[in-house]
């Protein structure tokens, strides 16, 4: 400690000839200054070496975050891509449309390698499908009327994934009805039908609640699929074979993706991993 205060004090006052020796005419005020950085730095209460020894951890700066991201997506991909970007410029002509879980680790465009302009998607707690009704949830029927319709998307992908923080909500639904969350409750309790379907499923089985959860996750799957049939204009192009009905489950744990079809019933599914 003694070391470091010479060497500040030496400092100072090297500082102080080399400003003297500049400006003759501001000595007096220039010690003064100087005498009194002196005096603050000696009155410091000195715990560990002025300069860090160890890494230095620069705080977290969201705008920063943000531009460089784009800065790097603007170089790597839009500007060695001109063609796809001129296409794109002129509308768009996506051949899927994904319901996917808002939670950061599923982006379906990182899982699924997507590309700009490939697919339509709507990201929501749980990746529910809400059945028909032009009085509720119309942000969903509006999006997926667009989708059928306008764009004539000829692929659905409801792709559930493993730890869903809403399945696990929807297993803990209370049976009194009584809710924790204002909205998270009142959304995920449209997967009431997929928790029952388990529950009375594995009602003599030794699951726990994990394994309940991420088998409900691909049972809310299906009844978002049977959902989407009770949309007048996705059955329309189902039963015209216009429009194909798939549920998906990524286990981002163990790297694991599960595919399977609607039909007439639910096909097998078709599980890859590498």
């Amino acid at each position: 400690m003694t070391s470091q205060l010479s060497d500040v004090t030496n400092y100072i006052q090297d500082l102080q000839k080399k400003l003297v020796s500049e400006k003759e005419d501001l000595e007096d005020v220039a010690a003064t200054k100087l005498q009194n950085l002196a005096v603050e730095f000696n009155e410091l209460n000195w715990a560990g070496p002025m300069v860090p020894t160890g890494p230095i951890t620069l705080p977290f700066d969201p705008v920063k975050r943000l531009i460089d991201g784009f800065k790097h997506f603007k170089t790597s991909y839009f500007d060695t891509h001109p063609a796809l970007f001129d296409e794109l410029a002129l509308g768009q002509s996506p051949k899927f449309m994904v319901f996917s879980c808002s939670d950061s680790r599923v982006c379906p465009s990182h899982v699924l390698h997507f590309q700009p302009g490939e697919v339509f998607m709507v990201r929501n707690i749980a990746n529910m499908v809400p059945a028909f009704d032009q009085l509720k949830h119309s942000g969903v029927g509006a999006t997926l009327e667009y989708a059928v319709k306008e764009l004539g998307v000829a692929n659905i992908l409801v792709m559930g994934h493993s730890n869903c923080g809403g399945i696990k909500r929807l297993m803990s639904y209370p049976e009194d009805g009584s809710v924790a969350f204002d909205f998270i409750d009142e959304w995920v309790k449209m997967g009431l039908p997929a928790k029952t379907k388990v529950i009375t499923e594995e009602a003599a089985g030794s699951a726990d609640f994990h394994e309940k959860c991420e088998r409900c996750a691909r049972e809310s799957v299906n009844l978002s699929l049977a959902n989407l049939l009770t949309y007048p204009f996705v059955q329309k192009a189902h039963l015209e074979k216009q429009l194909a009905l798939r549920g998906g489950y990524y286990d981002f744990v163990n790297g694991i993706f599960e595919l399977w079809e609607l039909q007439s019933h639910i096909s097998n599914p078709i599980t890859v991993q590498t």
